[in-house]
């Protein structure tokens, strides 16, 4: 979603900003800005499309300033614009603001604050902020023993009457020193430096500037100088806040050699399982062992019933890992949209857990139902990647991917991660129960097995690569899986739409002959997920029924399969994978792909259209 990315200190805040705002591209934007302090007065620049539009506007030589904000807009309020576009002004220039997040009450405030002689130029509800702070402005008197003061009370007095979501952060043309920030449901760090100091809606700008950071929390305000910072809270005044250290390193958010993020992530996948699985382990007792779960083993044995909900890939993961603990801990599991289950009301029984799943940790809807079933008194747990994470704040407890910073916007290493993570508790919730020590030990050595699986099924490239270039220009795909590889069919089609544009749907195998056979022509390929397995003779059946149509047949195989190879046009060999392993090693094929499909139809792999990585809005 939106980013924002700014700078107090002592040298020119501008190339910090545009490096900050390129390495926020990832999270989707259709424009970008920046404001720049410049003593007397501040500048605002502002462009529509990608941040070299920006920077090509801002010239080579930088603009003196040592305080600025930037932003990356997706837009919700208004369409990508230049006036649309952030930072905004507030009354005659005094405020000028960034602000990520949806205010629900934004035309009731602009309503009343047009009516006291303020004049709009954008059709955003964050221009509503920025005039309703200068408006604060007016209301609060000075305070000559603490200058600031008057700057954060109407701050606190603007976001008071705010109905909906902010990140925020805040220039005052007559304190060039001052930056406030806030936050309620949309994410904000600090980064700590020596005499300088950041704000961002995540870590990554920040990443080799500082290895120290704040993750501020919902109804907390930030006052920056270059001399230190503070955090207030609306309820307790000021606070202290932990400094922690931040584990995003510069070269985590570079390219590696890769031409594309995606790639790169497809690449990292078995060095990122290997951190999922770092630790979690436990050969003396056949058992996954995990430290933020914030439950005992007493009432981890209570639980009747789990309740697994996320969006989009999240989603995909949530259903793997329902076949996972099912079959392990014989425990029954409903994966739910989170988009629905908030505004369900669905019956939930007091000994069921909710897990929310999100690689970001922000995902709006997630976000929601967390808070929704916890307010009905439920324990909530958190599957995420992202430290200090508004989901992982608000769950009672979580479990951390550690895949390190996704960029790509089509989530690759962060969604097989998930999956490791259910598979772990899918064997820690088992030898709670019935599983027996030595199942618990040979599903151990399946895991550790898991990362030299995915290196070598890596090694397919080459061959898909040359499968892409075969039906790039096809206008519909069928991804046909079963069992633990219905999930892996989903992932696979949502992959292929996310990033080519093209139009494909994953099935479970045996139900395409109760209607999407009927879109089988000799133009529309079908992509059969069909290693050995238990399964495995009913898939073949169905890859038949689709020959007999004349469809052209890709398959995900098992290697020296000569019946699949005898079948399908086109094979994809993968290395042998117990069930569950098997959907993690068998997505990196589709992964690749779309990959390579993406880039033969010309795509901005990385940032695929209409599309962000965090989605904090609904």
């Amino acid at each position: 979603m939106c980013g924002i990315v700014g700078y107090v200190g002592a040298t020119d805040a501008e190339p910090f900003l545009v490096d900050g705002l390129r390495r926020l591209e990832y999270r989707g934007y259709d424009s970008s800005g920046v404001a720049i302090h410049c003593g007397e007065s501040i500048h605002v620049t502002r462009a529509v499309g990608r941040i070299q539009a920006l920077a090509d506007r801002l010239g080579p030589t930088p603009r003196s300033g040592v305080v600025g904000l930037g932003h990356t807009r997706w837009a919700t309020h208004g369409p990508p614009t230049e006036t649309n576009a952030h930072p905004h002004i507030g009354g005659e220039g005094e405020v000028v603001l960034v602000h990520n997040g949806v205010i629900e009450n934004f035309q009731e405030l602009k309503d009343q604050l047009t009516a006291k002689g303020y004049a709009f130029k954008s059709a955003t509800d964050s221009e509503v902020i920025a005039h309703l702070i200068a408006e604060g402005l007016k209301v609060t008197p000075d305070n000559p023993d603490q200058p600031n003061t008057k700057y954060v009370t109407a701050v606190q007095w603007a976001i008071a009457q705010l109905r909906g979501t902010y990140g925020l952060a805040v220039l005052f043309r007559e304190r060039p020193g001052l930056m406030v920030a806030a936050r309620f449901g949309s994410p904000l760090v600090l980064g700590v430096g020596r005499g300088e100091f950041f704000v961002a809606s995540d870590a990554s700008p920040i990443a080799g500037r500082t290895d120290r950071i704040v993750y501020l929390a919902d109804h907390q305000v930030a006052v920056l100088t270059k001399d230190g910072f503070s955090v207030l809270h609306k309820d307790q005044g000021k606070i202290r806040v932990d400094i922690q250290p931040l584990s995003v390193e510069s070269n985590d958010v570079d390219l590696a050699g890769f031409p594309h993020y995606m790639l790169k992530e497809i690449h990292e996948q078995p060095e990122s399982l290997r951190n999922a699985m770092r630790g979690r382990l436990d050969d003396e007792n056949a058992t996954a062992v995990f430290g933020g779960l914030n439950m005992t083993p007493q009432q981890i044995r209570t639980v009747r019933r789990i309740i697994l909900t996320g969006c989009g890939t999240s989603w995909h993961s949530a259903l793997v890992g329902e076949y996972m603990i099912e079959e392990l801990a014989r425990i029954p599991v409903s994966v739910e949209y989170a988009s629905e289950l908030r505004y369900r009301n669905p019956p939930i029984e007091n000994d069921t857990l909710v897990f929310g799943i999100t690689q970001s940790g922000e995902t709006a809807d997630t976000l929601a139902a967390i808070r929704e079933t916890k307010r009905k008194g439920h324990r909530t747990l958190a599957i995420n990647n992202v430290v200090g994470s508004s989901i992982a704040q608000a769950a009672d407890g979580g479990i951390y991917l550690h895949a390190g910073p996704e960029i790509g916007v089509a989530s690759t290493k962060a969604y097989t991660s998930q999956c490791c993570v259910l598979a772990m508790l899918a064997l820690y919730f088992g030898r709670m129960r019935h599983l027996s020590f030595e199942s618990g030990q040979r599903i151990i050595e399946e895991l550790r097995m898991l990362p030299n699986a995915v290196a070598e099924a890596l090694r397919c490239d080459a061959t898909v690569k040359e499968i892409a270039a075969k039906y790039h220009e096809a206008s519909t795909f069928l991804y046909l899986g079963r069992q633990y590889n219905f999930p892996t069919a989903l992932e696979g089609a949502l992959k292929l739409k996310e990033i080519s544009y093209s139009h494909a749907e994953g099935y479970p195998a045996a139900e395409m002959k109760h209607g999407p056979i009927a879109l089988v022509d000799e133009h529309t390929p079908s992509v059969f997920i069909v290693p050995k397995g238990t399964t495995y003779d009913k898939v073949v059946a169905n890859m038949e029924e689709v020959k007999a149509r004349g469809g052209p047949i890709i398959a995900i195989a098992s290697q020296d399969d000569p019946q699949v190879q005898k079948i399908a046009d086109d094979v994809i060999t993968i290395p042998d994978a117990p069930g569950l392993t098997q959907p993690i090693v068998s997505i990196v094929p589709l992964q690749l792909l779309s990959y390579h499909i993406a880039l033969l139809r010309g795509c901005d792999v990385d940032k695929p259209r209409n599309l962000a990585k965090s989605v904090t809005v609904e």
